[in-house]
């Protein structure tokens, strides 16, 4: 625990444990919303074809759905826990090593 604390900033034990809470619950959030935002698009397993590649193509389709979802949800869980700063400093890092350079600082 004591590495990850350094490697996050992160004071004290509490604090740690709500981020914690919070990962875990957007993560869980996030798979949530996805079946009604899935459903609106018309996307479901069904539409696809039975064949190996329909199964593959689905998935891949449902994570790259599911993926801004979260990282939305994870700074807005964030900030309800009071963790704001340190999930949008941890957001701007990812997104920063996706390939997004205007957010590198």
């Amino acid at each position: 625990m004591k590495k990850l604390k350094e490697r996050w900033n992160v004071e004290s034990n509490f604090q740690l444990i709500i981020i914690f809470i919070v990962f875990s619950l957007t993560g869980s959030t996030s798979l949530f919303v996805a079946g009604p935002v899935l459903n609106f698009f018309s996307i479901n397993r069904e539409a696809f074809p039975e064949a190996f590649y329909g199964a593959i193509f689905y998935y891949t389709l449902r994570i790259l759905i599911i993926f801004p979802i979260y990282q939305v949800l994870l700074v807005i869980t964030g900030a309800v826990f009071g963790q704001f700063k340190f999930f949008w400093s941890f957001e701007k890092k990812m997104l920063c090593r996706l390939g997004f350079k205007n957010l590198c600082e």
